[in-house]
């Protein structure tokens, strides 16, 4: 293996493969909308059969990385992310792109779900959530620019262009694995130095982890808490363009300012998560979640209409989110250290396929007002809190 801070970079660019397959696109769909002729309503499909993608994928990805190898299953997801964002950049029509999304959402999970397998194969919980703490926080920089740069590049050459990024992105990222992971699947490893050790079934940890309190309150924490995100993103879009009257560069460059906030909490769990324990870092995220959220239905209440009305609360629930996520999804994967992949991957498809519950929901009930997505922010927040009273009676089957 690599220097540490080669391999926590390679382990935070593979991870930031799937939220950049989100986030660069999302100042282009008004213009896409416009382009291939369809409502704003049918644009907001793509997103959800890409969130789709990424949940079903994650069950597949996860348990035949635990048998086969973290290593090969990654590559071949990097190439199917790269030949999806092809489809995406050509797509004649919208069912032409939300084929290519379907394609791209297959592959990209293999970065977020087996970067956490990794982290876990080679830390123990404790190490394993404050080096989750370090990757996501060198992730969401990523991310953080995606709106920005996606925004700029539909002002100069059209929204055809993000998905060229998100191609050329792909393939370099393929490159890098290629010549600097090493297979980190414990098993694996015992095998090359000449040591028998069993396979594990392609569904046995999914048997033994679909019995676990533990694993299911830290997995639907961690789902609740990225939940609030991905309402954010299905609806922060229309409020700021539509509703306000904004750009697509000006909300690039204000969703900086939520990704930003993601980097400080995440920050915050990786610095101090010994120092503090892990669940009290996460209860700390859960409780400023709903308060800033409350400040953000305060503040429009009273008649506010300028994009920090909406994004100066969305900075502390970023920061809540930061809080949060290490500590839950190290201990989902550290339920069952032999299935870590599987674990992973069933938490991971939880987390992302309620964001594709919450693309379609939130598109739908938007109207004129602002109103809709508070409160759909909210109530996930508020479910986060109950699903991690799960944990506190779950730490064994």
């Amino acid at each position: 293996m690599k220097t540490p801070w080669i391999f926590v970079g390679m382990l935070t660019i593979v991870a930031a493969i799937s939220p950049l397959g989100i986030n660069l696109y999302l100042p282009s769909m008004p213009a896409m909308a416009r382009a291939l002729s369809v409502d704003y309503a049918t644009i907001q499909v793509s997103l959800s059969v890409y969130l789709a993608a990424v949940a079903v994928g994650q069950l597949f990805v996860g348990p035949l990385s635990d048998r086969f190898g973290r290593r090969p299953i990654l590559l071949g997801g990097l190439a199917m992310f790269v030949v999806g964002s092809v489809f995406c950049m050509l797509a004649p029509d919208a069912a032409w792109l939300n084929i290519g999304r379907v394609i791209q959402g297959l592959g990209g999970c293999a970065g977020i779900t087996l970067s956490r397998a990794i982290v876990r194969d080679l830390y123990d919980r404790q190490e394993a959530a404050s080096m989750i703490g370090y990757v996501t926080m060198g992730m969401a920089v990523g991310p953080m620019l995606a709106p920005t740069i996606g925004g700029l590049l539909e002002g100069v050459f059209g929204w055809r262009s993000a998905f060229a990024f998100l191609t050329l992105f792909g393939i370099a990222t393929w490159i890098m694995v290629h010549r600097l992971l090493q297979e980190t699947v414990p098993r694996l490893r015992q095998q090359a130095a000449g040591e028998a050790m069993a396979a594990p079934s392609l569904l046995s940890g999914y048997a033994w982890l679909l019995t676990s309190r533990a694993f299911w309150g830290y997995a639907l924490t961690t789902s609740f808490t990225s939940g609030v995100f991905y309402a954010f993103i299905a609806g922060g879009a229309y409020v700021v363009i539509e509703l306000m009257g904004r750009g697509p560069v000006e909300y690039g460059i204000y969703f900086g300012v939520v990704a930003f906030g993601y980097i400080v909490g995440n920050f915050i769990s990786a610095r101090f998560g010994k120092r503090l324990g892990g669940n009290r870092i996460i209860r700390m995220g859960l409780t400023l979640s709903p308060l800033s959220l409350l400040v953000m239905a305060i503040l429009f209440g009273m008649g506010g209409n300028h994009p920090l009305v909406l994004f100066g609360p969305m900075f502390v629930v970023g920061m809540a989110n930061g809080l949060v996520m290490p500590g839950t999804i190290a201990a989902t994967v550290s339920v069952r250290p032999d299935a870590a992949g599987a674990a992973s991957g069933l938490a991971g498809s939880l987390q992302i396929g309620l964001g594709a519950l919450m693309a379609p929901f939130v598109g739908a009930i938007m109207g004129s007002t602002v109103w809709p997505l508070v409160w759909t922010m909210m109530v996930t927040a508020l479910l986060a809190i109950l699903a991690f009273a799960l944990t506190r009676r779950g730490h064994g089957h």
